[in-house]
């Protein structure tokens, strides 16, 4: 029976191939460096041969000056991150829901979603020349009200929330689509009954569309906390600099510098291995969750 079910899927097992060595060759063989959180690495003579140290590097990791605020900064970003991530495409697709011009629902939904496929180097370059304070069209604009340049990408107290906005901006198109779909799941007779009863378009939204789409925003937030150590690497790496590290650097961040710029790889590969069973732990637990309140299953 196995035997003649083989021959009969084999074409779909050929096609697996490719996927699962691109598994074992970048995503299960590089975990053999996880050795390197443990040694004092030194490049010419390999993971196997250097210096084996144990735990040091994550005592240095626990008692380094800047870990705390490294901390702080990338949960207080992604959180940020989080919360706007529900809030707004909620919003925005229960409004659209609401436009009765498909034409125009089109239109508004393709431009909201176009920034979603643009690479944040790309972002990166316009949002500095946008934001700069001595020529960019932002602070050009302000000024027309009278308000002083504000640095933006310079400064400390800006910097955490020009991360949050230029990131919903630019995936909250995408979130959308979720909860536009949704929306179509929810029985149009309950609001033409809802109108009979004299039900205005507020209480309609509160009563019916907000019950209605409950459990993909439930599923929605769970499945994020597994992201809560995630504040967006490629972001921060192309709009942060020296200037903004109080309140911009990140896990991810750090771990590029202490890596790759001062060469400190043993603690950077700490770092990055404390983070991932973190991370781990907490998809585990928004899996569950998920699954409990949700009802959502992986098979």
């Amino acid at each position: 029976m196995i035997i003649k079910r083989f021959t009969k899927e084999w074409p779909l097992h050929l096609l697996l191939l490719p996927g699962i060595a691109f598994a074992i060759v970048f995503s299960y063989v590089p975990m053999a460096g996880i050795a390197i959180a443990f040694e004092k690495f030194i490049p010419t003579r390999g993971i196997f041969t250097s210096p084996w140290v144990g735990w040091k590097n994550f005592e240095y990791m626990i008692h380094y000056p800047d870990i705390k605020r490294i901390m702080y900064n990338t949960l207080y970003i992604a959180l940020m991150k989080i919360i706007c991530g529900l809030i707004v495409p909620i919003t925005i697709s229960i409004l659209l829901n609401e436009l009765r011009k498909a034409f125009f629902k089109r239109i508004v939904q393709t431009l909201i979603y176009l920034p979603h496929f643009l690479s944040w180097v790309l972002l990166g370059g316009i949002l500095i020349d946008l934001m700069s304070p001595s020529s960019g069209i932002i602070n050009q604009f302000l000024g027309f009200f009278g308000v002083k340049p504000i640095f933006f990408l310079g400064s400390n107290e800006w910097f955490p929330y020009t991360l949050v906005v230029s990131d919903i901006w630019k995936e909250f198109g995408f979130s959308t689509i979720v909860y536009l779909a949704a929306l179509t799941g929810i029985n149009p007779s309950l609001y033409e009954a809802a109108e009979i009863d004299g039900a205005s378009r507020w209480k309609q939204t509160w009563h019916i569309t907000l019950p209605g789409i409950l459990p993909i925003v439930v599923l929605m937030a769970t499945l994020s906390i597994g992201n809560i150590l995630n504040a967006g690497f490629e972001q921060i790496f192309n709009l942060y600099s020296p200037a903004v590290f109080e309140s911009g650097d990140i896990i991810d961040t750090f771990v590029y510098r202490m890596g790759f710029e001062q060469v400190q790889y043993g603690l950077a590969t700490a770092v990055g291995l404390l983070k991932s069973v973190v991370s781990l732990i907490l998809i585990s637990i928004s899996y569950t969750l998920a699954y409990r309140f949700a009802g959502y299953r992986i098979f």
